[in-house]
């Protein structure tokens, strides 16, 4: 059935016909007939944020916490420029989005109108895909097509820019399933490298899952396989910062985050281990350390959906291309019809092995006298909140390796933070696109205070749409990983590490009408939680810690995995170990 309607109501139709629920977004003339549309229906949830790059992020966090794509909705020219960083932080990520843009009428494109920009070719090298739509009949072909592109194989964003003209002409809507698509990834392994992959762990004497954000985005059917696949071979699993959840912190076999400011236990099995399985990893920089030392004595297996990541970076012995959720199933399957060996004496060896690095206990750390320190604040955190239904966002930064450390998450999409990127920003209005997506959980944004002043604004957000996100910001006046780097690779020069001015958090959360907590004696501490935590409304936590505390463990850049420093007793040897260090 077709229905002759607008270009800006195509957009609302489609949006509903997907199912979408929330929409982020900020009004601009070149999207102002979808506004009208959007206001003349009750479907739909617009959420007005106070930053373009807030409206991506907060697609983001709704996305990550719920499996579902964002969207956002954006004008042309400074609104869409203004969603690059979200569209390039959602990229490296994997994290599924739609952004729409608005664009000058077709007729005034490329004459420098009013708020004109290059939308599809500044976002070419940022989206999975975008498009230009310049006829209202291909409209809404195209916005079902961009769901399936974004939320298919490897997840990723993707743009739609629309031209005013094409928002106000009538033209033919098309409903998802007339739509055809030539975009099928390929979702089942070759059975035969499976098999083979089967073989190799049955003989494996030290073998280690090493897992990824794409075991989360396969979906909880892919988390449920890989606990099962741990459970039944009894070998360790490790995850990269984006795959936290998709196996129990709690699990038996778990050995903790690995990579840069990964568990000494994590990066000593990657290092030493003789088969490293990847699940849905794409050996990012900060999780292989050197290349030519990475994993230097094992048979390496690669399972992915995109076949650009597989021996990208690293040469593996079995690359398996397809997606995670299949390929477990397929895994479990052979090698359990091949009686489900696995090379037990080896394997009692392994674990030893990993216990005496687990005894090197990389997290421990003093709490004394009366200022707090980082770690602890967050280890009270994580004791005082596990119990609750909770979600945590972070922005980037020292603030951010503490919390995966000292966090524990037992499922997958309760974790929401920048990794491939690194955007600092990211984390509060990532916790507002998870609070609406989540209205009755816990949601803390783990932040610092430099991170958390790049966006702000969005504390307007929160208090508009009564959402009772809490922001826990770690304040050590400092911006922590920079001033740590300089600290251990520049000599101490603390070249603009700081600043001289920052607000009075308590009074900038009143002034929004918001709660504000301040918080600086360690003995206090679980009160001030608690008070956040029960507070009906947003918080605003300015949590007063240690000034130059610095984050370990740490793997310089450009060094082994076994080449860690694991504390403060370690910065002599870091000055003289990492002077080579690249960035």
């Amino acid at each position: 059935m077709t229905k002759a309607m607008t270009g800006a109501k195509m957009v609302v139709q489609a949006l509903i016909d997907q199912g979408v629920e929330v929409v982020f977004g900020y009004p601009g003339g070149a999207v102002l007939p979808i506004y009208d549309e959007i206001f003349q229906q009750n479907s739909i949830t617009h959420v007005l944020v106070r930053h373009e790059q807030g409206a991506v992020h907060a697609a983001e966090g709704y996305a990550r916490s719920t499996g579902k794509p964002g969207v956002a909705l954006v004008t042309s020219g400074p609104g869409a420029t203004n969603a690059v960083t979200g569209l390039t932080d959602a990229l490296l990520d994997s994290i599924p989005l739609i952004v729409l843009t608005g664009q000058v009428p077709t007729f005034m494109i490329g004459s420098d109108a009013f708020q004109e920009a290059d939308t599809v070719g500044i976002t070419r090298p940022c989206t999975k895909h975008n498009w230009l739509v310049k006829e209202t009949d291909k409209l809404a072909a195209t916005l079902h097509e961009a769901f399936h592109v974004a939320t298919s194989g490897r997840p990723g964003p993707v743009l739609i820019d629309i031209p005013k003209d094409v928002q106000f002409a009538t033209g033919t809507y098309t409903q998802a399933k007339q739509v055809e698509t030539h975009y099928n990834p390929q979702v089942k392994g070759d059975l035969d490298a499976i098999t083979e992959l089967a073989k190799a762990m049955e003989t494996a004497k030290r073998p280690v899952f090493y897992t990824g954000g794409g075991v989360i985005n396969s979906g909880p059917a892919a988390s449920q396989l890989l606990r099962e696949l741990v459970a039944a071979t009894g070998f360790p699993i490790t995850s990269t910062l984006m795959g936290l959840g998709a196996y129990p912190a709690s699990g038996d076999s778990w050995i903790g985050m690995l990579g840069m400011h990964g568990l000494y236990e994590a990066n000593m099995a990657m290092h030493d281990c003789d088969l490293m399985i990847n699940i849905g990893a794409r050996f990012d920089d900060r999780i292989t350390g050197r290349l030519d030392a990475f994993s230097p004595n094992s048979k390496k297996a690669h399972i992915d959906i995109d076949a650009s990541s597989i021996n990208k970076v690293i040469h593996v012995d079995i690359p398996i291309l397809g997606d995670v959720a299949h390929v477990l199933e397929d895994l479990l399957n052979v090698w359990k019809a091949r009686g489900r060996k696995t090379n037990k004496e080896g394997l009692s060896k392994w674990w030893n092995q990993i216990n005496e690095w687990r005894n090197v206990k990389c997290l421990d750390f003093k709490q004394d006298g009366k200022i707090i320190k980082p770690q602890y604040a967050l280890q009270r955190l994580e004791e005082l909140t596990k119990k609750h239904d909770r979600y945590i966002t972070t922005e980037v930064g020292q603030h951010q390796m503490w919390a995966a450390q000292y966090l524990r998450f037992e499922d997958p999409n309760r974790w929401m933070t920048s990794g491939g990127l690194g955007t600092m920003g990211y984390g509060f209005p990532a916790s507002i696109g998870v609070q609406m997506a989540h209205p009755d959980a816990l949601v803390i944004n783990v932040a610092g205070e430099a991170s958390w002043l790049m966006n702000m604004q969005e504390l307007g957000t929160a208090m508009q749409y009564k959402l009772p996100v809490k922001q826990f910001i770690l304040n050590n006046e400092r911006l922590g990983m920079v001033r740590q780097w300089q600290e251990l690779l520049h000599g101490e020069r603390y070249s603009s590490s700081w600043s001289e001015s920052l607000p009075d958090f308590v009074k900038l959360a009143e002034a929004f009408g918001a709660k504000g907590i301040q918080c600086h004696d360690p003995d206090a501490l679980d009160d001030a939680i608690m008070e956040m935590i029960t507070y009906d409304g947003p918080v605003l936590f300015d949590c007063l810690v240690e000034k130059h505390e610095n984050c370990f463990p740490m793997i310089p850049s450009g060094k082994a995995h076994n080449e860690m420093l694991l504390g403060d007793d370690s910065t002599e040897g870091a000055i003289q170990g990492a002077g080579e260090a690249l960035v």
